[in-house]
């Protein structure tokens, strides 16, 4: 009986193969002029290795990113071999891309930080404000000695 690795270690490290393979593919086999500035944000693979999806992001306007997700959909076949060849398993998972939404976390992310930035301003311009407690001077000093 051989004893497997832990399964979900196994499928991480397929998922990160997966992910450098597909990238570089569409860097340098990818020859679609539709395709526009992708970056591949994520890979999950199934715990079977069946299917993969993976999730992309475009910088870009509305057209570019549907020229772009029409630029993979054709692609996948060319990509999913690459990726079979790569992985060197009897199998090529299935690949499904993606268009990853972080483009409104990027901004809910912005406005965040922003909302930080104001309350640290705050913060700072009520200890401008501030006074010590007490005297300004919290120091005793004894009464000079008269002679």
């Amino acid at each position: 009986m051989r004893h497997h690795s832990n399964p979900s270690h196994r499928t991480g490290r397929v998922a990160d193969r997966i992910k450098e393979v597909v990238a570089s593919a569409l860097e340098s086999k990818v020859k679609d002029p539709r395709l526009g500035f992708v970056t591949i944000t994520d890979v999950r693979v199934t715990g079977d290795l069946q299917s993969a999806s993976i999730f992309y992001t475009v910088f870009g306007s509305d057209e570019e990113r549907k020229a772009t997700s029409a630029a993979l959909k054709s692609a996948t076949g060319l990509l999913r071999s690459e990726v079979g060849q790569a992985l060197g398993t009897r199998l090529t998972p299935t690949i499904t891309f993606f268009e990853d939404a972080i483009s409104e976390s990027v901004t809910s992310f912005d406005s965040l930080l922003a909302e930080v930035k104001k309350h640290d301003a705050e913060v700072a311009a009520i200890r401008e404000k501030a006074k010590p407690v007490g005297d300004a001077d919290p120091y005793r000093h004894s009464p000079k000695s008269q002679s």
